[in-house]
């Protein structure tokens, strides 16, 4: 190989080169959000008279009082029902994805290896193939149009019984297990008391993984309800959104209540940051 070859792919890789590649991706990311931001402060008439990125006469107060206002408030049922929705699913989601993770990994019974694969078979199936199936069961449960409809399919997720399994493997050793038996533990209180302290980074991972997939879920809600007030936000702004063509003063409502949507995967993000790069470098390492 020659030197001008060498020098021309070290010169891809170089700090520089590699400094610029993230900030262009950091800029790609962002600029959605800044849109957002900026557009949330407009009036509606600003939205003619301003550039995309260009903020309007201060209106963000009063478009976050119109938002609340519209409809007799539904915005509040729909920020609660994603709250529970999302926070409920994800708490009890998490806990039974590291229940499943540890069983697989670190328990013997007929069938685990098949079980394991099964699940990988899971992690690559579209929740949209499952759409349908799961308003069928649904129906036949009669509980089409319900929070429970949404709530329990969202306490299942293959994707995080297999990051718990994985976890599982690499931080629980196989001796504390073996040390918690002969003291007489059991099968629980050794999960509990022993294993899942030591999955804690790998089950926020987990937490923080469902908790962003259950409050950006459209398609499940979109098929499994029609009562408005069971709506979560993201379907609540959708419907909102179909309207904007005959009623344009539902685009700055729209605007400032995806604002307003984004807020709390910004504070679980930012809350939960330092689990989760602890866990994700721990099972890097490990």
């Amino acid at each position: 190989m020659s030197t001008s070859i060498v020098d021309r792919r070290s010169r891809w890789v170089s700090v520089p080169a590699v400094h610029l590649i993230l900030v262009i991706a950091a800029l790609y990311s962002l600029l959605p959000l800044m849109w957002l931001l900026t557009s949330a402060t407009k009036s509606l008439g600003d939205f003619s008279t301003t550039g995309a990125f260009e903020f309007g006469e201060w209106n963000l107060w009063a478009n976050v009082k119109a938002l609340f206002a519209q409809e007799n408030g539904i915005f509040w049922n729909w920020l609660l029902n994603s709250v529970l929705y999302a926070g409920g699913g994800a708490v009890l989601g998490a806990m039974i994805c590291a229940a499943c993770g540890y069983a697989i990994a670190k328990t013997s019974f007929p069938g685990r290896r098949l079980l394991f694969a099964l699940t990988l078979t899971g992690v690559l199936v579209p929740t949209t193939v499952l759409a349908l199936p799961m308003y069928l069961l649904a129906s036949e449960l009669r509980i089409v149009d319900t929070f429970w409809a949404v709530f329990i399919p969202l306490l299942t997720n293959p994707f995080g019984v297999y990051l718990a399994k994985v976890y599982a493997d690499a931080a629980v050793p196989n001796e504390v297990l073996e040390a918690a038996r002969v003291d007489g533990a059991g099968q629980l209180r050794t999960f509990f008391t022993v294993a899942l302290p030591m999955m804690r980074p790998g089950v926020v991972t987990v937490l923080l993984f469902q908790f962003i997939g259950i409050w950006n879920n459209f398609f499940l809600p979109l098929v499994l309800l029609t009562n408005p007030k069971l709506f979560p936000v993201s379907l609540g702004l959708f419907q909102w959104s179909t309207r904007q063509n005959q009623f344009p003063q539902y685009t700055p409502l729209v605007i400032t209540g995806s604002l307003l949507a984004v807020l709390p995967l910004v504070v679980a993000f930012l809350v939960l940051n330092r689990q989760w790069r602890t866990g994700l470098a721990a099972g890097s390492v490990k």
